[in-house]
């Protein structure tokens, strides 16, 4: 019959069915559950608030004084709910399936919003940059890539670089240079907003001073040493990084590696010795200061690590930049200071000064952009894996600045190099294999 409490129940249902959504067929539910209260209480006034509530939820429209209506009448009905379940062992345990129903339906609104977040996420992944997406896809394709990059970039800045000094042995102020360049590229990407600014707090500031040094410190030492011998030696040594970042890693982080791992290394330093014996262009001016560049890299890639969790590694290499180019001037005034201008009229009188400044932006910039390329790649990778790409990436710096500038080598240097090479590409290969024998030393 059209008023029986069947037929009422039946418009429940019907309701309740209308509801697509999993959150308001959640709400039906509860609807749903007071409908059995309520007609335990009072079937009259129990029918006419639930139903009242039942058209708020399934007319979105609806004004908001109805829907306040509806919402009272199923709070009188919920104060004379415990009557009802006190008088029904059956009605109660209708109502707990229902609330049963309500809680799976509340489980099932739950992974449908999480879902609908992943959908989302995957649709603006999608919707956005196509290169990034690609390489979110394929992350081993993007540091590959990085390191392609990274090495076409050095490959480059080398050769412009040993031309600069055959004419212009400023080594000092040429660093500053580099930086003083980065500097520039750097601010065109902030202010075009390429690379998203993150503002550095006090702290990061403090923490980011020591690795800013040890940037400046090594960057000037290697170009003492590229205009006191060849580039070939000049990285020929400069394999020897491994060394100093296996040690480093020890006494800054604990990491401890396998036995094999450090056997590896005898070849690289047996390979540089072999070559620095008889290179032609050898002076230890050039031999000291690469290897004291290794030892500043090395730990300057050990702190960057660390600093990597608070700042993406573009900006964590634009602020290193910038710290290190104060660290520079001071170095340029105690070295150069003093004949640095009769140097650059010179160097005027040889090339022009727009050439020559030309060749200063040049190198500065391929500078800029082949290390920050580097602190992508190094944000990809731990700090000694970073350090066996490095070699690789001398590997075709030498040949290229052989080829380039026309250097002759005698038959145990390319032995010794070649060997080295193959020592560092050995070390890297053993530290992969053994990685799950790597400990770290707990420090009091």
């Amino acid at each position: 019959a059209p008023g029986s409490r069947t037929s009422r129940r039946v418009r429940h249902s019907s309701t309740f069915a209308r509801v697509p959504h999993p959150e308001k067929r959640m709400q039906a539910s509860m609807v749903h559950a007071l409908g059995h209260v309520a007609f335990a209480a009072s079937p009259r006034a129990g029918a006419k608030a639930v139903t009242g509530k039942a058209r708020a939820l399934a007319t979105p429209t609806l004004s908001v004084r109805a829907r306040a209506s509806a919402n009272a009448r199923c709070v009188s009905v919920k104060a004379a709910a415990p009557v009802a379940i006190g008088s029904s062992f059956a009605r109660n345990a209708a109502l707990n399936a229902v609330v049963a129903k309500q809680t799976e339906l509340r489980s099932h609104a739950s992974r449908t919003v999480v879902k609908c977040d992943a959908s989302a996420d995957s649709a603006s992944a999608s919707s956005g940059n196509p290169l990034e997406s690609f390489f979110a896809k394929n992350p081993q394709l993007e540091t590959v890539c990085y390191f392609g990059l990274w090495y076409w970039l050095n490959i480059q800045f080398n050769i412009i670089n040993k031309q600069i000094y055959n004419y212009f042995p400023f080594p000092w102020f040429v660093s500053a240079v580099h930086l003083a360049v980065g500097l520039l590229i750097m601010t065109f990407f902030w202010t075009t907003r390429l690379v998203k600014y993150e503002k550095p707090d006090k702290e990061f500031l403090k923490a980011v001073t020591l690795p800013s040094f040890l940037h400046a410190f090594g960057h000037c030492l290697t170009n003492v040493s590229f205009a006191a011998v060849a580039v070939s030696l000049t990285h020929t040594i400069k394999t020897l990084e491994p060394v100093f970042s296996a040690a480093g890693s020890f006494l800054v982080n604990g990491t401890v590696y396998a036995f094999p791992v450090y056997l590896a290394l005898l070849p690289i330093i047996g390979g540089v010795a072999l070559a620095s014996a008889t290179e032609l262009s050898f002076s230890w001016l050039g031999f000291s200061t690469a290897m004291a560049s290794n030892v500043a890299f090395s730990a300057r890639a050990i702190f960057s690590k660390k600093l990597m969790s608070r700042m993406s590694p573009l900006n964590l290499y634009n602020f290193v930049t910038i710290v290190s180019l104060l660290f520079c001037i001071p170095f340029v005034v105690a070295f150069e200071g003093s004949t640095l201008a009769a140097g650059i009229q010179k160097a005027i009188e040889i090339k022009g000064q727009k050439e020559f400044t030309i060749a200063l932006l040049k190198v500065g910039a391929f500078y800029h952009l082949y290390n920050q390329v580097a602190y992508q790649a190094l944000g990809k990778v731990e700090p000694v894996t970073h350090a066996v790409g490095n070699v690789g990436k001398r590997i075709f710096v030498i040949g290229f600045t052989i080829l380039a500038f026309g250097n002759k080598i005698s038959a145990q240097t390319a032995i010794g190099s070649g060997i080295a090479v193959v020592g560092a590409g050995l070390y890297g290969w053993l530290k992969a294999k053994y990685a799950d024998q790597t400990k770290t030393l707990k420090r009091d």
